[in-house]
This record gives C-alpha cells, sequence and structure tokens, in this order.
C-alpha cells in the first residue's frame, strides 16, 4: 500500500497536476459562490478539456473543482443569505444571522475551517474503509432507501418553527412539486396541464435558486429602515481566536463535527443523496441534540459547524461507491465517473489492482485540494466582505443576472428562468405568511426517492409492503422514524400550552 501511495504522491506532486490543482480550487470557489453556478457544472464545462490529458493530471483538475465548488457555497450564504450551491442551504440558517450582527468574518471563518476538518475526515474514510463501507452500502435496497427517505421527512418536526402545521403543509407544496411530469417507472405524464416543458419536471437547481436567491433578492429590495444598519454590520470584520473560533469553543463542538463528519459521510457513501441532504440532516440533529434548540436560526457557530462539515464530507463519502463500485454517489460523481470514461477506465472492485497509481493519485489529490482550498478561502476572506460595500441597487441586478445565467445554463432552457421566477414569488409569499422553506427543501428533495422506491419495493414484493416492515434495516429505520416523530409532536404540543401560558398570564 505504500508504495501504491508514493506512486500517487509522485504522480500529483510535479508543476502540471498542481497547477491545475490550484486552478481547479479557484475556478471551483468561483462557481460555488456564484448562485446557480454550482460544483456540477463546473466539473462538467471542464470534463472535455482533459480528453488530451494524462488521466491523473485530469482527475486532478477535476478534483480541485470539486472540492472547492462545494466549499464555496458558503460564502453567498454567509454574506447575503444566498446559498452558493445546494449543499450550503443550511449554512444560511446561522451563517447570515452572525453576519447581520458584525461576525461575518467570524462566521466564514469557522465554516472554511470545518468545510476542511469534514473534507480531512472522510477523506481519511475514503482511503482506509471504502471496501468494507461500500459493500455494507450493497445491501441498501428500495426498501431501505424509502424507509431513509421517510425518516428524514419527520425532519420536518424540527425544521417547522414554531407552527408544526405550517411546516407540514410546506414539507406537503415540495412533495407535490415533485408529483409533476413524468412519473418514475413508467413515465406516465402528471399535472403538466398540457406544457410539454412540464413534462421532465421542476429540476432541484432552479426550485433552489428560485425559492433563496429571487426570494431573497425581493426581501431585499424592500425598502427597510435597518437595511442600511444592517449592511455596515455585514461588512464589518472581526474573527477571534483561530479561523474565528476560541480553545473552548472549539472543545465544546467536537461532537457536533464528529457527528456531522459521519452524517456527511454516510450521505455521501449512498447513491443519489448527496451534499443537498446532508448539511439539512446535520443541522437538524445538531438542533434536535442541543440544550439551547430555540437559539439555532438566531446565529449560533453550532448551525454553520453542523452543515458545512456535513456537506463537505460528503465529497469524501460519494467518492467511495465510485471507486469501489462504479456507482456515482452524487451529480459530480457522475461526471468524474464521465472522466474516467473518456479515459477508457471502469471504476470497480478491480480498480485498485489494474490502476492503483491513479486510485491513490486522487486520494493524493483531494489531500491537496483541501489544503488549497482552505488557504485560498482565508486569505480571500477580507476581499469576500469588501464585495458587500457594492451599493445594493447595483449588486442585486447582478446577481438576478447571474441566477438567471445559472437556471438557463443548466439545460438549455428558458422554461428553467421562468422556473426560478415562479418559486422565487411563491417561497416570498410563504416567508411574508410564516411558511418555513427549509421543509419545502427537505419533501422536494426526498419526495422523488420516496415514491421511487416505494414503486420499485412494491414491485419486487408483487405489490405487497411487508417486505419493508421485515427486512432488518428498513425496519430499524421506521421504527426511529415513528418514535423521532412522536417524540417531536409531543415536544411542539408542550412548547404551544407553555406559549398559551405565558399568553394568559400577560393578559392577568
Amino acid at each position: 500500500m505504500w508504495g501504491m501511495w508514493l506512486q500517487g504522491i509522485s504522480g500529483v506532486f510535479a508543476l502540471h497536476p498542481l497547477t491545475l490543482i490550484v486552478v481547479g480550487v479557484a475556478v471551483g470557489i468561483v462557481f460555488g459562490s456564484i448562485p446557480g453556478l454550482t460544483a456540477t457544472m463546473a466539473v462538467a464545462l471542464c470534463l472535455p478539456m482533459t480528453f488530451g490529458m494524462d488521466p491523473i493530471v485530469g482527475m486532478c483538475l477535476l478534483c480541485g473543482l470539486y472540492v472547492g465548488g462545494i466549499s464555496g457555497g458558503l460564502i453567498s450564504a454567509i454574506l447575503i443569505n444566498i446559498p452558493g450551491t445546494p449543499a450550503s442551504v443550511a449554512t444560511c440558517f446561522d451563517g447570515y444571522p452572525m453576519a447581520v450582527r458584525g461576525e461575518a468574518g467570524k462566521a466564514l471563518g469557522i465554516g472554511i475551517l470545518y468545510s476542511f476538518l469534514g473534507g480531512l475526515f472522510s477523506f481519511a474514510v475514503l482511503f482506509f474503509l471504502a471496501p468494507p463501507l461500500a459493500r455494507f452500502a450493497l445491501k441498501f435496497g428500495p426498501y431501505e432507501y424509502f424507509s431513509v427517505a421517510v425518516f428524514s421527512l419527520t425532519l420536518v418536526a424540527g425544521l417547522a418553527g414554531r407552527s408544526l402545521a405550517k411546516g407540514l403543509a410546506s414539507a406537503l407544496i415540495g412533495f407535490s412539486a415533485t408529483m409533476i411530469g413524468m412519473a418514475p417507472i413508467d413515465s406516465y405524464k402528471r399535472f403538466t396541464l398540457g406544457f410539454p416543458e412540464l413534462d421532465g419536471g421542476f429540476d432541484l437547481l432552479p426550485v433552489l435558486i428560485g425559492l433563496f436567491a429571487v426570494s431573497e433578492i425581493l426581501k431585499a429590495a424592500a425598502p427597510s429602515p435597518r437595511s442600511d444598519e444592517i449592511n455596515i454590520k455585514v461588512q464589518q470584520f472581526t474573527m477571534p481566536g483561530f479561523m474565528g473560533i476560541t480553545w473552548p469553543e472549539f472543545k465544546a463542538q467536537w461532537w457536533n463535527f464528529l457527528r456531522s463528519s459521519v452524517i456527511g459521510t454516510w450521505i455521501g457513501i449512498l447513491p443519489g443523496i448527496g451534499g443537498g441532504t446532508s448539511n439539512l440532516l446535520s443541522y437538524m440533529a445538531a438542533k434536535n441534540s442541543s440544550k439551547n434548540p430555540e437559539k439555532f436560526g438566531t446565529g449560533i457557530i453550532d448551525g454553520v459547524i453542523a452543515s458545512e462539515t456535513a456537506n463537505n464530507a460528503s465529497i469524501g463519502g460519494a467518492f467511495v461507491p465510485l471507486l469501489t463500485l462504479g456507482i456515482p454517489g452524487d451529480t459530480v460523481t457522475a461526471m468524474l465517473l464521465g472522466g474516467f470514461m473518456i479515459h477508457g477506465i471502469v471504476p470497480g472492485p478491480l480498480l485498485f489492482r489494474s490502476n492503483g497509481d491513479l486510485v491513490y493519485g486522487i486520494f493524493v489529490a483531494l489531500l491537496v485540494a483541501n489544503v488549497v482550498m482552505i488557504s485560498m478561502e482565508y486569505y480571500g476572506l477580507r476581499v469576500f466582505v469588501k464585495l458587500l460595500r457594492i451599493p445594493k441597487f447595483y449588486l442585486l441586478p447582478v446577481i438576478l443576472a447571474l441566477c438567471v445565467v445559472g437556471a438557463f445554463g443548466l439545460n438549455n432552457r428558458v422554461f428553467d428562468v421562468w422556473t426560478i421566477l415562479v418559486f422565487g414569488l411563491l417561497g416570498y409569499a410563504l416567508e411574508r405568511f410564516g411558511y418555513p422553506l427549509v421543509p419545502l427543501i427537505l419533501g422536494f428533495i426526498l419526495g422523488p426517492m420516496a415514491e421511487t422506491s416505494l414503486r420499485r419495493g412494491l414491485m419486487s414484493s408483487r405489490g405487497s409492503f411487508q417486505p419493508f416492515l421485515t427486512e432488518p434495516i428498513s425496519l430499524l429505520l421506521l421504527v426511529a422514524a415513528l418514535i423521532y416523530a412522536v417524540t417531536a409532536v409531543r415536544k411542539n404540543l408542550k412548547m404551544a400550552k407553555l406559549e398559551r401560558a405565558r399568553q394568559e398570564a400577560a393578559l392577568r
């Protein structure tokens, strides 16, 4: 094994591969930080460039794009409350409130540090535990995936805020939106209203851009007496301790970091889920285990750490099924699979024997890209914050234009531009009436997985639901979902009762 590591190091530590890693990370950060331009798009655009390169050199560029693209999303999430990528949605919840309080530097520093640490954790798992973890992930069939989706959807109870009914309604809207278009398995058209553009349904990226970017632009464009005061505070730059975190805070967050790393890595290993889900699940796990869950969403470091640790930990996790089984863990690794195919390399169990130097070269490239990422983002912090000095009437139209470009570039369809506008208005209206957007996103992300897995499971069992309850892993997840749902509902009812008691006491 050590010989393979030496071959990987010698293949990466040359001028050309190292230069491409640096360029890849820089381009990835730009694509990740601009709403609508994701890591997937960065890899897709640069993939043809690798055709004439040596395989390890081409993978260095793609790994740099991947690492930079996932981490770059925290910049816009913290500074302007718009996630640059789906993997940074949960970073907005506490990152932006910290920036509003004048702690933009602290939030960015902590986000960058734990992006780096989360990546290191998942890379260690990838290096040493990839084959056994991949074999265990193979045990997940339609029954287990359905139960994973059900368990994840029960988190709506924790994401609902003060009103469980509004949270459930929001999740139902997101789930319903996934029903539009061709049904999975049989491709039957549903709720298209005769519009052929709706046959393929709504893509996740335009929906996210609309709900978080366009709706945020609409809110920012509205006149507010506090807008100038908030903008001044966001521009302030302070970074206490190391990378914004003191030693007592670092010690207090070790369990949050470890839990988030495990969640992010495991979600990355499960094919087809990815960082867009891992950051939300990790955030909710941190909130539910906290002694002060009411502080989440007001600007505490726990939420930033949970989100940024998990989304970067999903990078190493997504490589596990790609390298060991030839199955991409998310959309970016699906593009990387294309990179392997370009060079005639077939990922799978034999890859470690037939192309061991390439595999360990990828391991080294991921580590180097992670170091380059933390260095670039750390030294660019003051530049990022200074961007907010641009007047709002200049900044907002540019952001909206970039959102339109990002949405159109996904499928080269004007329909996706209309999608961001429709969901932007929907998100703005829901927030005005107190409906949380996060359950909507969770329902939209998990809806297709739940429906597809349910239908496949029923087909495999000839219409019987029994295997969902008899398969051990599936049963365990469903029982956990039931326990969590009952506990969350009881907690919500107790809080509502206490609120009513306070109101009655105030009236007296």
